[in-house]
């Protein structure tokens, strides 16, 4: 499997010694508030993992281990992943991060994803990679802004698995393409 290194951190496989701080990070009220499951368990969170390398064998891309370089600290997932559920804009690549409340603030998600979408767009050729959340979460939203995502309200979808009642059905959707990309980091 690939790695991706960036000046700080280095995304990687998925190793054993990885499910005990992600389990942790995936049972942090802070980092699921804006997911529709609360918190996974430790057993969840391997069945998670498992998935993840599934994916990277299926596509080729995944969601990479997220490691800081200076301390080997593991601080979650940055990657590439494809949608299960059916919406205006599937079948799509969407890129997606979840690191642990601990290494936010810090510039991590922005460098990562940034880092993969350079790597989605001219090492695995995709056409168009999206991003989405729930409206509230600025600071996700702050990312996909950063790297060169737009969004416009017309794409805005209610995720199917998720019932129309909950404050967590409806999401925005950023999009940018490989020529977006090209253009703005060319500049």
């Amino acid at each position: 499997m690939d790695t991706i290194e960036t000046k700080r951190l280095l995304l990687r496989e998925w190793q054993p010694q990885d499910l005990a701080p992600f389990a942790a990070i995936n049972q942090d009220p802070l980092v699921m508030e804006h997911y529709w499951i609360k918190s996974l368990t430790e057993s969840e969170t391997a069945a998670m993992i498992e998935r993840i390398q599934k994916n990277f064998a299926k596509y080729g891309f995944g969601l990479f281990a997220c490691i800081v370089k200076e301390t080997s600290q593991f601080i979650g997932y940055v990657g590439l992943h494809v949608p299960t559920f059916t919406a205006h804009f599937t079948p799509a690549v969407e890129i997606g991060w979840r690191l642990a409340s601990s290494a936010w603030c810090k510039g991590y998600a922005t460098e990562a994803a940034y880092a993969v979408l350079k790597a989605a767009f001219e090492k695995y050729n995709l056409k168009e990679v999206v991003s989405f959340t729930v409206p509230m979460n600025q600071r996700s939203r702050r990312v996909m802004e950063k790297i060169g995502m737009t969004y416009n309200p017309k794409d805005d979808f209610c995720r199917p698995e998720i019932p129309l009642d909950s404050p967590l059905s409806h999401h925005v959707l950023y999009r940018i393409t490989k020529e977006q990309f090209m253009q703005s980091s060319h500049e």
